[in-house]
């Protein structure tokens, strides 16, 4: 009985961390481009944010949107990794679920412009389009996919693979399905509008 607990624990934490993590990325991504937008003199006339919809911001008129499509991945990509490093500079408990995030968005945001750019699709073909050179998109990515793969590193036993043998925080366990329980939740609330 014990093992089939650790064992629920660790499915817990891992499964619902990397939803929580799929969804986050979503909404950081799109809020540097709401920042793009307002911060260019751009007027945000919709945002997506849905558990089961790609995100999407609308943003019209957009004077600069150059600016504004680069904004989402690299916020994207620069927010959570600066929350990861101010919790570790606090050390918070916890902190390798923000390592984990900041992991996370690092490779996301680095796979979808670096190879987006290959077929042009989504906001690596409105880069495209708006001027950026393909290579940009892919020194993008090279900069950033791998940095995330590098936070990644060493967190296995943390979510209970390897030696650790499926033993995890519960309180870990309880926080990520907690924080994808609520980010779902508001998604669902505000995306069904």
């Amino acid at each position: 009985m014990h093992e089939e607990i650790k064992r629920l624990d660790q499915i817990v934490l891992i499964g619902m961390f990397i939803g929580f993590s799929w969804l986050a990325m979503q909404a950081v991504h799109e809020l540097g481009h709401v920042l793009g937008a307002v911060t260019s003199g751009g007027h945000v006339t919709k945002v997506v944010l849905h558990p089961c919809t790609i995100s999407r911001t609308d943003v019209h008129p957009n004077p600069h949107p150059l600016f504004v499509v680069w904004a989402g991945p690299v916020v994207g990509a620069l927010l959570p990794l600066l929350g990861f490093l101010l919790a570790r500079s606090l050390r918070w408990p916890g902190v390798f679920l923000f390592r984990f995030f900041a992991g996370f968005c690092l490779i996301a945001n680095g796979v979808y412009i670096g190879f987006g750019s290959i077929q042009g699709l989504a906001d690596a073909g409105d880069m495209l389009r708006y001027g950026s050179s393909r290579w940009q998109l892919i020194l993008f990515g090279i900069l950033t996919a791998p940095l995330g793969v590098c936070l990644w590193n060493g967190l296995g036993s943390k979510f209970g693979l390897g030696e650790a043998k499926g033993t995890v925080s519960r309180s870990a366990a309880l926080t990520a399905l907690t924080l994808f329980v609520i980010l779902a939740g508001v998604e669902l609330a505000i995306g069904s509008k």
